[in-house]
């Protein structure tokens, strides 16, 4: 049996998705949740650096997640606090050393996500120094024993929809599950959760539901994973991405299938596909009759 999340969605959340009532196909009133989407601005230390758009759960994670992610954060920088005001809808994570990113925040790139996620401009320059383990492991069991897991447990998605989820997970055990209206946002409160709790990326496998775009390839390396998988497709950019990183990187992975486009070395396929179930019928990112 799975052992429980260390953190996972809490779907029931009355602050994440509210009740709206509209007409269904027939003319008939229907009653339907929708996610929460509400503003968080970002401040390091006294400098502004970005107004982010999520549903509103976990801002110190997502927040210090972010700032890792854009390498705004260095390895050796001792975070000395973070302050969250909801009513003013702001966080401020303050270290010791001094930071000016004044210059590095003139250079953006627009990514594919789909709340418009920015990449900054020396993002790169860290991930063609990156070097992911290449011992690590991925044994096929795992693989259909996480997507099991992690597509039939409670989500936000299968209660209101118009949602992504990102999970980290160890061998065949899912840790953590973040949700978002962005991709990027739940990638990044994985990467706050992780920075936080000084948690080791060389043993985790990072679960999406989204595409395999180049953000989500930049952003897993540049977290320390060295293995991706997703229930969608890829982009070309994204896989050449992973194949330059040495990321493996399985898209399509649903029930018993999945193709690997990068870095199949370290993959053990100790698993008959046949043994493996299939994906429960209402149960998958395509959503239940409720999310429908």
């Amino acid at each position: 049996m799975t052992a429980p999340y260390i953190l996972q969605p809490d779907p029931y959340n009355p602050a994440l998705s509210t009740s709206v009532t509209g007409i269904d196909h027939t003319g008939a009133e229907v009653d339907t949740r929708v996610v929460t989407e509400k503003p968080l601005t970002l401040f390091l230390n006294s400098q502004e650096v970005v107004t982010m758009m999520t549903i509103g759960d976990h801002p110190d994670l997502l927040a210090v997640g972010y700032l890792k992610n854009q390498n705004m954060l260095a390895p050796d920088d001792v975070i000395t606090g973070i302050e969250y005001d909801d009513d003013l809808e702001v966080v401020i994570v303050r270290t010791e050393r001094e930071t000016n990113f004044e210059d590095k925040m003139k250079k953006k790139v627009r990514t594919s996500g789909c709340a418009q996620g920015t990449v900054f401009g020396d993002v790169m320059e860290g991930f063609e120094t990156i070097d992911l383990p290449k011992d690590a492991r991925l044994k096929t069991s795992w693989l259909y024993a996480l997507t099991k897991a992690i597509n039939t447990t409670p989500s936000l998605y299968l209660e209101a929809g118009a949602i992504h989820g990102c999970v980290l997970c160890r061998h065949d055990q899912p840790l953590v599950y973040m949700e978002d209206v962005g991709r990027h946002n739940a990638v990044d409160k994985i990467a706050g959760w992780m920075e936080l709790n000084k948690v080791p990326a060389e043993d985790k496998i990072f679960y999406t539901t989204g595409r395999l775009t180049s953000e989500m390839v930049i952003k897993t390396v540049m977290m320390g994973i060295p293995i991706l998988v997703s229930r969608s497709g890829f982009t070309a950019w994204g896989v050449e991405l992973a194949q330059q990183a040495g990321l493996t990187l399985i898209g399509r992975a649903r029930g018993k299938r999945f193709v690997v486009l990068s870095g199949s070395e370290r993959i053990d396929f100790d698993m008959d596909p046949a043994l493996a179930d299939d994906e429960p019928r209402g149960s998958g990112r395509k959503g239940s009759e409720k999310a429908e």
